[in-house]
């Protein structure tokens, strides 16, 4: 088979197409022949090398159909979506025309939508919706503030939010880039500038719960944003550990303020965390029906891989980024 690989730790000409064998599923796992598969912040950092060594073949979400079950349960043919399950960091991963993929982690979709379109969708929506829902318990009519709205995650849990009923204030770097989060929804944007805390009080926001997609560097603004009974839930793992190397919880952590931390590439498709409990089938028939806008913000060949991990360092692409294999 085709795949992509990482030749040696660098910058995105390093990922090199090549021929492989074949993977051969066992007990416990399917063989995908990926159709699709989405880009992701965290190939770039295993290419790169900054989370040691990991898996030859890149990749950690894909949509395809299954080309055999040991177990029988999933048919051959079937339409399916992967997510995790080590692909890319201890096994082979989605960058390739086919995967071996714990079953705990292949989903069947009944979706008509194009492989682009539903490759678009898994990894980024089921982060969100954990987040969101299984982590911060967002209710409709609460205010929710995501942090880092124009990354392809944050622009998920925006649309899942507004969706769900919830008030969102969205955050960017980048004055150019409200406009694109007032069309997803967000009913307030501020620029940020890592001190949000007096900006969110002056305005009266009062804000529920915050979504962090930004990390360490902001984790203290981020528990000053909310009131007492808040909740704040980081995900993103900007800054790396020197900005929390002394955080003390009774000094920094706010009397009634509830911190947690959802790291998706760990835990989804564990048993404490089923994609069982995400409800993909609901997300792509909202996604068909126009009520969700998970659509990908540019598509490129399996053979522009390089490009398409330039694209992505540059952040020029503002949104989802598929690849297509077929």
């Amino acid at each position: 088979m085709k795949a992509i690989v990482i030749s040696a730790h660098g910058g995105p000409e390093v990922l090199t197409l090549t021929e492989l064998p074949d993977p051969v599923p066992v007990d416990g796992e399917v063989l995908v022949r990926v159709k699709a598969f989405g880009l992701n912040h965290a190939e770039a950092y295993m290419r790169a090398g900054a989370w040691g060594e990991v898996a030859a073949v890149p990749g950690i979400e894909c949509a395809g159909v299954v080309e055999h079950d040991p177990s029988g349960r999933l048919a051959t043919g079937t339409r399916v979506v992967a997510i995790l399950g080590g692909m890319g960091r201890t096994r082979n991963g989605s960058y390739a025309e086919s995967v071996t993929v714990p079953a705990t982690n292949v989903v069947p979709v009944r979706s008509s939508l194009g492989w682009a379109e539903l490759a678009a969708v898994p990894e980024v929506y089921a982060t969100a919706w954990s987040g969101l829902f299984g982590t911060l318990d967002l209710r409709p009519g609460e205010t929710v503030l995501v942090r880092g709205a124009t990354s392809s995650l944050g622009q998920a849990a925006v649309d899942l939010a507004v969706d769900h009923g919830a008030t969102v204030v969205a955050t960017t770097r980048n004055p150019a880039h409200a406009a694109l989060l007032r069309e997803l929804g967000a009913h307030d944007v501020l620029i940020d500038d890592g001190a949000l805390a007096a900006p969110v009080r002056e305005r009266g926001l009062g804000v529920d719960a915050v979504f962090d997609v930004v990390g360490n560097s902001v984790l203290r603004d981020s528990l000053a944003l909310v009131g007492p009974r808040g909740r704040v839930c980081q995900l993103g793992f900007l800054g790396g550990f020197e900005p929390v190397r002394d955080f003390d919880p009774i000094a920094d952590l706010p009397s009634g303020v509830r911190l947690s931390f959802f790291g998706s590439a760990f835990v989804l498709g564990t048993p404490h965390f089923p994609l069982s409990d995400v409800p993909l089938e609901e997300i792509y028939a909202k996604v068909e029906a126009g009520a969700l806008r998970a659509r990908p913000a540019r598509v490129f060949a399996f053979e522009e891989i390089v490009e398409a991990h330039r694209v992505m360092e540059a952040g020029t692409a503002l949104g989802k980024m598929v690849v297509t294999v077929d």
